[in-house]
């Protein structure tokens, strides 16, 4: 899993892009391409799995980027983990992660009631 994170700059009408710990650079005319400039390059040097990528504003000239390479893409926790051993042909497994998703669920709404209410 690799994580890159560019600054980028506007100047005018010109968007640039330098990776922060690197050598990766990219200039274009809007935000979006630049963007997509940079995913691409970083593809270039680490196509390993999966792409994410962020975007967080610092200023309205300037931007952190990050892209994001390789890692497990996130499906849904409980989801996930009763799906994989039923894929695999087991169903005892699959049943017990129901019994604790159902445990899971009943300690929380014990949790949530502290004998408070909003109306009174």
């Amino acid at each position: 899993m690799g994580v890159f994170t560019y600054v980028l700059c506007n100047s005018g009408d010109e968007w640039t892009g330098k990776q922060l710990t690197g050598d990766i650079e990219a200039s274009a005319s809007s935000r979006f391409e630049i963007e997509k400039k940079l995913v691409q390059s970083t593809l270039a040097v680490d196509s390993s799995g999966p792409v994410q990528s962020s975007f967080s504003f610092v200023t309205p000239t300037s931007d952190v980027f990050q892209v994001i390479v390789g890692g497990a893409a996130f499906v849904g926790g409980a989801v996930a983990a009763a799906a994989a051993p039923a894929a695999a042909g087991g169903d005892a497994p699959a049943a017990e992660a129901k019994k604790e998703e159902k445990k899971e669920e009943e300690e929380e709404e014990e949790d949530d009631d502290m004998g408070l209410s909003l109306f009174d």
